[in-house]
């Protein structure tokens, strides 16, 4: 029976390095994450084995079993679920780039137990083993394969495989222990653990003929079955993060339709919230028989970050794909879902964790804004946004109490930075007026505001796009009072001429107080920011001119007008202003060179 020996893909040396250390001092962890794979397993075989039950086989009386050799200092953990071919052992346990180690690594903040809940996150929770073993065997049979493959390694650059035996389907995964390990081959060590990190598992865990764990789906409990114990250990199963969730919902649906579920809303991001190809984190069950953990029609995409546990009484056992994106019983448990969780979120949007919340997945919220027009009115109230008054955050419901006299919309303004946008010149009229500004700097900003009209009856108007006539109706502040220049007309009408088609129009500006000028859009055409981001995009292939506004009041608008009043050339100086212009929007003078020039002559 020959033995390969097969290289790990690269980064694995350090991995394994700080697996094997800087994590050491919670080295218990590798056990929930060994009984976590080996359940997802027997799950897999079970849904198997009524879709294809002539390659899987009948189901099985399943269990994760722990036995241990003490006079071999060995510890097993063995189940009878799917099992892994040879191809499939090479491919989980042999290329750990598979598994995001570039990622891991390069979120690795130097706290282990910061970066211990990085393991499951980051689907190397196999590797923990090591914590613990100078050593690590695994001998597994794919469901509906007749040869079973060993795979070992010591964690130090390569692995061998071989062909085994083993009378079923499933893994046995074998941990030589080191010196300092010890204590796992021992019933009380082991049982400890097991109830603390696996009790919610809805198999049974077993230590010779002794069941360690409850063995039941806490999702089939009502609110006063469950401790808060058996709540964390249950999240932290399905999340691996060791953190108490932001929100817990419990959801029994009794009636014509007939559904439970245990959601869990998290309180920090995980680091690939934005990766198209995160997978969603809601497993589906029908009657307590796992079908799928890849149930996208359960949630909508801005909830991905929602994990738990949904159990249906009505759908068929086999339910397929197919099925499933079709089914009206999906949507109305989605409906149901929705509500239920954007309800427990609501009940907590006034406690001190909600900000912290709303940092990690505001955004991500937002979303919905966009794309769910049943549950909208509900998401502007949860919503919350940086504005002109103060550092923290506010309410839609806030900042209409706090509208001055006169004002009859919400105003915003976007962009990619909190501080520029602070302190960009679109908003300088606001602020001597008194105006509050919402400050968006997310970019899907950019897309739902189209689509929402306004919230209670106030339409939401950008400071970038238009004119700024609706200051002239709002009580407040201080008017600074505009030297007739007498030759205004004239300036703007030189300004227009040297310019060109690189602008749309040239106009005095009611919204500028301190600085010369400012770019702005006009009346229905498309916001800066957002034409921008298109532009990154490739959806548009260059700058639509824009308006250009010039502050009647400013030294160096009136000192052009006593140049232009004099006959001088003001060109340069035109071409200064759009760029000056430019740069305050956070775009590129249109040509740097001649930007230079044109500066090194006016301090020359």
């Amino acid at each position: 029976m020959s033995t390969e020996t097969l290289s790990f893909q690269a980064e694995v040396s350090r991995l394994l390095d700080i697996v094997a250390h800087a994590l050491y001092s919670e080295k218990e962890v590798f056990l929930r994450e060994l009984i976590s794979n080996a359940a997802d397993a027997c799950d897999k075989h079970r849904y198997l084995s009524l879709t294809e039950p002539e390659t899987a086989g009948p189901a099985a009386t399943y269990a994760v079993t722990l036995s241990v050799d003490e006079e071999a200092k060995t510890l097993t953990i063995s189940d009878n679920g799917i099992g892994m071919s040879r191809q499939e052992l090479i491919d989980n346990l042999g290329t750990i780039a598979n598994s995001g180690t570039g990622k891991f690594v390069a979120n690795l903040t130097g706290d282990a137990k910061k970066d211990l809940s990085l393991i499951g996150q980051f689907g190397v929770g196999f590797y923990s083993s090591f914590m613990v073993a100078d050593k690590v065997t695994v001998l597994s049979r794919r469901a509906g394969e007749a040869t079973a493959h060993a795979w070992e390694s010591d964690g130090r650059g390569s692995f061998q495989i071989s062909e085994a035996s083993r009378d079923i389907h499933g893994t046995d995964i074998t941990l030589h222990l080191k010196a300092e390990a010890t204590e796992f081959l021992h019933e009380y060590r082991l049982e400890n653990v097991v109830r603390r990190y696996a009790d919610h598992v809805a198999l049974p865990v077993k230590l010779g003929d002794k069941t360690l764990n409850d063995a039941s789906a806490l999702w089939a409990k009502s609110k006063s079955e469950v401790s808060e114990e058996q709540l964390q250990g249950f999240y932290t199963h399905l999340s691996h993060d060791t953190e108490a969730p932001f929100a817990t919902i419990q959801i029994r649906a009794e009636g014509t339709l007939e559904y439970s579920a245990l959601l869990f809303a998290p309180k920090t991001r995980p680091f690939d919230l934005f990766d198209p190809d995160r997978k969603h984190g809601v497993k589906l069950y029908v009657r307590r028989v796992f079908i799928t953990d890849e149930a996208k029609e359960l949630l909508p995409g801005y909830l991905r970050f929602v994990k738990g546990v949904v159990d249906s009484a009505d759908l068929p056992l086999n339910v397929s794909r197919e099925l499933l994106q079709a089914s009206p019983l999906m949507g109305k448990i989605r409906s149901g879902l929705v509500k239920k969780i954007l309800g427990e979120i609501g009940k907590k949007a006034d406690s001190e964790d909600y900000t912290a919340f709303w940092e990690a997945f505001g955004p991500v919220l937002k979303e919905g804004l966009y794309e769910d027009f049943e549950n909208r009115e509900t998401l502007l109230k949860l919503a919350r946004f940086r504005t002109t008054n103060g550092d923290g955050w506010t309410s839609l419901a806030d900042y209409v109490t706090r509208m001055k006299e006169g004002q009859e919309a919400i105003y915003v303004a976007s962009g990619d930075d909190l501080a520029a946008l602070r302190s960009s010149p679109q908003l300088e009229g606001f602020k001597a007026k008194g105006v509050e500004v919402l400050l968006l700097t997310d970019p899907i900003d950019e897309f739902w505001l189209p689509s929402v009209p306004a919230f209670e009856n106030k339409q939401f108007k950008s400071v970038t796009r238009g004119a700024a006539s609706d200051l002239d109706k709002i009580s407040g502040g201080e008017e600074k009072p505009v030297e007739d220049t007498g030759n205004l007309s004239d300036v703007i009408a030189a300004i227009k001429l040297a310019l060109g088609t690189k602008v749309k129009d040239v106009r005095p500006s009611k919204r500028l107080t301190d600085s010369a000028c400012c770019l702005v859009a006009d009346e229905g055409d498309m916001d800066l920011r957002f034409e921008r981001l298109m532009r990154q995009h490739k959806r548009v292939e260059e700058a639509a001119p824009r308006v250009l506004e010039l502050n009647p009041g400013h030294e160096a608008i009136k000192g052009l007008a006593d140049k232009q009043k004099n006959g001088a050339d003001i060109t340069d100086a035109a071409w200064l202003l759009l760029d000056q212009a430019r740069i305050l929007d956070g775009e590129p003078p249109l040509d740097a060179a001649a930007f230079a020039r044109r500066l090194s002559a006016l301090l020359g």
